[in-house]
């Protein structure tokens, strides 16, 4: 569905692991999913536990149909999904992000 123009990727990884300069050596590959927006996954809380306000949400992340967050794990993008759904967008956590992501080679990713 990375064609879906109705489909947000997020990614909420730090800029170094998006870039692909930094990552983790359980990974064989670096880089972030084609066509993946990126926002850190701070940006999206006000405090700590305290997720940005709706308006806040929408400036920083736009507007957006459905949304999928994704990190290294999946806990930054734990984290991501619910401050996003606390403003009100439908999103869901890529439990498996990159780590399983970047095991197939076949999954086409940039740098």
């Amino acid at each position: 569905r990375l064609e879906d123009a109705r489909l947000t990727i997020l990614d909420v990884r730090t800029d170094e692991e998006f870039a692909g300069r930094t990552g983790y050596p359980c990974d064989p590959r670096q880089g972030h999913i084609p066509g993946a927006r990126h926002v850190h996954v701070q940006d999206l809380f006000a405090a700590p536990g305290t997720p940005l306000a709706a308006d806040e949400a929408r400036a920083l992340v736009g507007d957006a149909e459905e949304i999928v967050a994704y990190c290294h794990s999946g806990s930054r993008s734990a984290l991501a999904t619910l401050a996003l759904r606390a403003a009100g967008y439908d999103a869901r956590n890529y439990a498996g992000s990159w780590h399983e992501w970047s095991r197939h080679d076949e999954l086409p990713l940039e740098r």
